[in-house]
Formats: structure tokens, C-alpha cells, sequence
């Protein structure tokens, strides 16, 4: 996981000198645009028939003269339907580490009067669809009727490192202007990777501000398990060079290895401390991988920055930190960054006689690299590639939790700079396999005579699966812990049900595994028909239920990763119970995507397996009806029946 402290790392490397400072306004921010007679009797828009609301004007100024970049950001929605009303509701998303403040908000009614906003902003995750999820500064403003218009500004900081205007949204909007006051001292190029909207004219520098105006441009849609969204949209990317205005891609990363490399050689360069480091921490009989797993181990135990809450630069001047120049600083303090924690690594395996190099990545969960872009602030993450027995094992202690030789999700199957005193070369880290992150989830129930299942659930969640978790929940008490995992479960099971969780997993360490176990009932899961009852054979087949069901996508179809889903349950049937069928063995083998589920009887305990696997990242849009076949078939066979004769039924048969 690339935490921001990461990138401005990497920032501070390639902007040497730069001074840190506040931009002064890029607007004053207190002006409201006027408001027509035409936007408060507006009841719809031609080009977007139908649509819940509408931006009729949006404005982004940025600047990004100093270190800390700013942005004035300016949006007015019209409210058409009752659906629309939603949208006063306002999610302004963020990453950590960005600061977003001043904000103002109010309301005007149909009538023209106007109510302001004087409540308080609250941060949020936002899950917007499956796999997309972000932050977001929430608030509501009041008094949103149909025909109302909502509007807000506020300000956004950031550290540069890399630019964009965002052309398109979820709706509609009818206008928007863009500004940015480039940065001094270093080459701008600028591009629309995806086109610009019917009609907008490129964008223009007027006298060192480069400016565009657009309008019309179409509402974005969002989809489940979609590719990052800003990678998709109408869009204009800025990309900031100094010293390498080399024009061809492969010229370009020579150069620029050739720097990073430089920084690296020269944070690592302490070899003699290394050895010493080296000999606490392994013995000379200690294997070639245990060596390398207790290095690793060492360096996770240090304090990592880029990990805790950003503090004011008050609360840095209390604490006095010194500056980490090199690894032999950082072992002695017992502190660093991300980066510098990976490089420490780098250097310990160096000294214990192992190959290793450290490799620039551009994690895919925002946007996707492309080195024929040549923008050098991509590459923003470092993870560290070592030779073991005849084996490339790629490592990133400085992310917490992850076990050794795993990489978080946006870091696998990736395109990295591995560096040299040459440049380096690209290379691809690895991207593990379903099978090494899984969801087993092993259940032993009972069925009452009432139709309802109750018992023990255990999930165990491996390789991604647990990292992930574990970083979602990192900064959460037991509480909000242990309520993130009950809803997971209920999220399995398509019905109702009480859940309790009844140990406390192993949230801190680094292990594979995070093991969780519930108190389980599921009321009413078989049903009486007639003289038979029946119960569906996927209890936690909910998170495919409506999994692409719709006829038509729009987007390419991405998933995080590659994972599995393997389900192992006995459900002990009331004494006297019969099995009067049972639904018949699923298998469907469509290599990359796997199911099958098989239903035994074993003298009144049923046994159910099932499995879902899926080897997939990246879907073509042109083979997204094949996708939804699968679905379709695993829908189909997990609401297979399970029929039951009760005790009376029984009897009188």
C-alpha cells in the first residue's frame, strides 16, 4: 500500500530546494456566481433526458506554483427529480494525506431564496460500487426540494507531484472552465489520453495560465467492478519534467533511472553499518531464506511515518525529529518513511550477500503507467526485488502486515523501473494466484424444526485477502473491527441473520492468515411447501446473487486481484428429518473462472462444498457476455434446492 508520505518522498528527490509554503487564494472563494430566471425554472435538460440532476457549472483553478498545490473548486447542481434529491448529499472525495478546507455551501429554492449551509463537514469512506471505494469529506445542505439549486466551493491541497483536470462526473454538466498557474522552473506537456468532450477546444496557455472551457459534456457512468474511474474519463493530464527533455520514452527512463538510481546508491551507500546491522539480526548457519525472512522481519518493526496521522507542523517541531539521510540514520533512530524503510531492507540483504534491487512502481489502483506517457511522478511507489534460490521474490516491508514475499494488490502484476547504474529496466512484479488468496469459510450447523440454521462459522482469510483487511482496519478500534467483520458475513448470506463474532483475530501481525469465528443463525432458511420443506444449496453465494446481471456495460470489466472462494458446511438435519433430494453436482470449468458445488448425505448431515475461483484481472468489454454466463450458471446452481421431508412427513410415508 503507497501511502502519500511515499510520494512525497519520491517528490522531494526530484524537486530538490523546493521551498515548502502556502499558495496564497487562487480566488477569494467568497462570491457566489449570479443566478438566472432560466437555472430556477428549469425542470429538465435536452442533452440529458431524464437525468436526476444536473452541473450546470462547475470551475477548478489550480495552482501549482509552490510545493503544496491548491485548487478552488466551484460546483452547482440543479435538482430535476425526486431521485436527484440525493444530491444534496455531497461527497467531495480525497486521499489521506490532502487537506480540503474553507468550504462553503447553501441551498436556493425554486422560489430564488436561499439557505445557508452552517453545519460541519464529516470524513467518510464512500463505497460507491463493488470495488470502488475512496474517502470523502461528506456533508448535507438543507432544504433540497425539486427545482432547487445546491452549490459549494472550497480548497484543496495537495502535494504536486502531479496534475489534471477531471472533465467528467457522474452527471451531466452543462458548463465548466479549468485553470492552472504551472509550476516555475520546469517543462509542462499536457494531453487528453481519452479526447475532450464534442466541441471543447484544446487546451490554450494566455500568458503562463493554461485555461479550457467546456461544455455539454456527458454524465459518467459508474459500474461494479469497474477499471479506476479517473483512468476512464474525459480528462487532461499535466506532466511536469526538469532536466530530462529527452523526447523518446526509452531515452527518457534511462535518464531517469539513471537519477532515481543515484538516490538510491546514495541512502543505501553505508555497507560497514549494514554488515554490523546484518550480524544481530541473522546467524551464519541461519539458510539463505531464513536469513532473508529475518530481515525482513527486523526492518517491519520499525517505525514507519507514512503510516501515522499527518501532523502539524507544531506537533513536528514537538517531537523534534531529525532528518533520516541515510540508512545507518535510520537503524540507529529506529524511525523512517515508506521508502526509506524499504531502502533499508534493500541494503540489509545487500550486506547478507544477497542480490536485490529496488524497483519504481506505479500502483494500478488509481490510474494505469504507460512509460510512453514519460511521466516520471507515476512511478511514486518502491518495492524491493531479491534473487533467492534461483527465485525473483519481490518485498515491501515498509507496507504493514504484509507477509513476506506479498505485495499489496495495487503493487502485483505491475510495470516497474528496475534500477541500475544504467537506467535500469522494466520488469513486471508478480501477481499470486487464486489459490494464494482465499476465503474459506467452514461452517457446522444445525437445521431446527423450524426451519432455521444455527452454529459455528469460521472464515479464514488468506494471502491479499487478510493484507487487505488488515490495512482497511488498521486504524479502527475492536469495536468497529469486530462490526466490519459481522457485516462481511452478512453480506455471504442472501437473507437475514444474526451474526456474533466470538474471538479476537490477530489484527497486528504480519502472518498469512486472519482467522475469524461467529456465532451463526440464519432464521427461516427452509422453507415449508406443501408437505416438503426446502433449503437453497449457496448459503454464501449473496455477493453473487446480482453480479453482473445487466444486459448491457458499459466499462471493461477489473478485478483487484485473483482470488477463491472455498465454502466447507454440515448442517445436522432434526432427528427424523429425511433427504428427499438432493440437486445435482455443478462443475463448470471455464479456466480462468471456476464453480462447483456439490451437496452429500451422510445419515442426516448434509455436506455442502463449493467453490468459486477466479483468475481474473482485466475483461474485455467484448467478452463481458461470456462473464455473465458464468454468473448466471453460479446464480442458477446456488439456488438449487435441498428437499427435506420433516418428522410428521416422514412418519406417514
Amino acid at each position: 500500500m503507497v501511502s502519500y508520505r511515499r510520494l512525497m518522498v519520491l517528490v522531494l528527490l526530484l524537486f530538490v530546494g523546493a521551498a515548502v509554503r502556502r499558495t496564497p487564494p487562487v480566488s477569494a472563494g467568497d462570491e457566489w456566481q449570479p443566478i438566472s430566471q432560466e437555472e430556477l425554472k428549469m425542470t429538465s435538460v435536452p442533452e440529458a433526458p431524464g437525468a436526476p440532476a444536473v452541473y450546470l457549472y462547475r470551475q477548478v483553478d489550480r495552482d501549482d506554483s509552490n510545493f503544496i498545490s491548491e485548487e478552488y473548486r466551484y460546483a452547482r447542481i440543479k435538482i430535476l427529480t425526486e431521485e436527484g434529491r440525493k444530491y444534496a448529499d455531497v461527497e467531495i472525495r480525497f486521499f489521506e494525506g490532502e487537506n480540503i478546507h474553507s468550504i462553503k455551501a447553501r441551498t436556493i429554492r425554486p422560489d430564488g431564496s436561499i439557505v445557508n449551509f452552517d453545519g460541519k463537514a464529516f470524513d467518510k469512506t464512500i463505497v460507491k460500487a463493488k470495488g470502488l471505494k475512496y474517502l470523502a469529506k461528506t456533508f448535507t445542505l438543507p432544504d433540497v426540494q425539486v427545482g432547487s439549486i445546491v452549490e459549494y466551493h472550497y480548497k484543496y491541497e495537495r502535494y504536486v507531484y502531479s496534475s489534471r483536470w477531471i472533465l467528467s462526473e457522474e452527471l451531466f454538466t452543462k458548463r465548466a472552465k479549468f485553470s492552472l498557474k504551472p509550476r516555475p522552473g520546469f517543462a509542462l506537456r499536457w494531453s487528453w489520453p481519452v479526447g475532450l468532450p464534442e466541441g471543447t477546444i484544446p487546451p490554450k496557455d494566455e500568458h503562463g495560465m493554461i485555461h479550457l472551457e467546456t461544455q455539454n459534456v456527458p454524465a459518467f457512468q459508474i459500474e461494479d467492478f469497474m477499471p479506476p474511474p479517473d483512468e476512464l474519463k474525459y480528462r487532461v493530464d499535466f506532466i511536469y519534467t526538469r532536466g530530462n527533455d529527452e523526447k523518446e520514452p526509452e531515452k527518457f527512463w534511462k535518464k531517469e533511472g539513471k537519477t532515481l538510481n543515484d538516490s538510491v546508491e546514495s541512502f543505501t551507500g553505508k555497507r560497514k553499518a549494514m554488515e554490523q546491522a546484518v550480524a544481530e539480526i541473522v546467524s551464519p548457519a541461519d539458510a539463505p531464506e531464513a536469513k532473508l525472512q529475518k530481515i525482513y522481519a527486523r526492518v517491519q518493526k520499525f517505525r514507519n511515518t507514512s503510516w501515522e496521522t499527518v501532523k502539524t507542523e507544531q506537533e513536528q517541531k514537538r517531537e523534534k525529529q531529525k532528518d533520516i539521510n541515510s540508512v545507518e540514520d535510520l537503524w540507529k533512530r529506529g524511525y523512517g518513511d515508506s521508502l526509506q524503510i524499504n531502502w533499508l531492507f534493500l541494503a540489509l540483504a545487500r550486506a547478507a550477500g544477497f542480490e536485490a534491487y529496488s524497483v519504481f512502481i506505479s500502483p494500478r489502483s488509481e490510474y494505469f503507467f504507460k512509460p510512453q506517457v514519460m511521466n516520471p511522478f507515476q512511478l511514486n511507489g518502491d518495492v524491493v526485488l531479491v534473487k533467492l534460490n534461483g527465485k525473483e521474490v519481490y518485498c515491501d516491508p515498509a507496507t504493514a502486515f504484509a507477509p513476506f514475499g506479498l505485495l499489496s494488490w495495487p503493487e502485483t502484476g505491475v510495470k516497474g523501473l528496475l534500477l541500475d547504474k544504467e537506467g535500469g529496466s522494466w520488469v513486471t512484479t508478480t501477481l499470486p494466484p487464486s489459490s494464494d488468496s482465499r476465503i474459506e469459510r467452514k461452517a457446522e450447523l444445525k437445521l431446527t424444526e423450524t426451519g432455521s440454521l444455527e452454529g459455528k462459522l469460521t472464515v479464514t482469510f488468506s494471502g491479499l485477502e487478510a493484507l487487505w483487511r488488515r490495512i482497511e482496519e488498521r486504524s479502527e478500534d475492536a469495536t468497529n473491527r469486530k462490526k466490519f467483520l459481522e457485516d462481511q458475513v452478512k453480506e455471504y448470506i442472501p437473507a437475514g441473520i444474526d451474526v456474533d463474532l466470538t474471538n479476537q483475530p490477530d489484527w497486528g501481525s504480519s502472518t498469512p492468515r486472519l482467522v475469524a469465528e461467529f456465532e451463526l443463525k440464519v432464521p427461516g432458511w427452509a422453507s415449508g411447501a406443501g408437505r416438503r420443506a426446502l433449503m437453497p444449496a449457496g448459503l454464501f453465494g449473496a455477493p453473487e446473487k446480482h453480479a453482473f446481471e445487466h444486459a448491457n456495460r458499459v466499462h471493461a470489466i477489473y478485478f483487484s486481484y485473483p482470488s477463491a472462494k472455498i465454502d466447507d458446511v454440515t448442517i445436522d438435519l432434526p432427528l427424523g428429518w429425511q433427504v428427499s433430494s438432493l440437486p445435482p453436482v455443478q462443475a463448470l470449468d471455464a479456466k480462468a473462472a471456476v464453480y462447483s458445488l456439490k451437496v452429500e448425505n451422510n445419515k442426516g448431515t448434509l455436506h455442502l462444498e463449493r467453490r468459486l475461483t477466479m483468475d481474473l484481472l482485466m475483461v474485455d468489454l467484448k467478452l463481458y457476455p461470456t462473464l455473465r454466463n458464468f454468473y448466471q450458471v453460479v446464480r442458477t446452481g446456488d439456488e438449487q434446492q435441498i428437499v427435506l421431508q420433516p418428522l410428521a412427513t416422514a412418519a406417514s410415508n
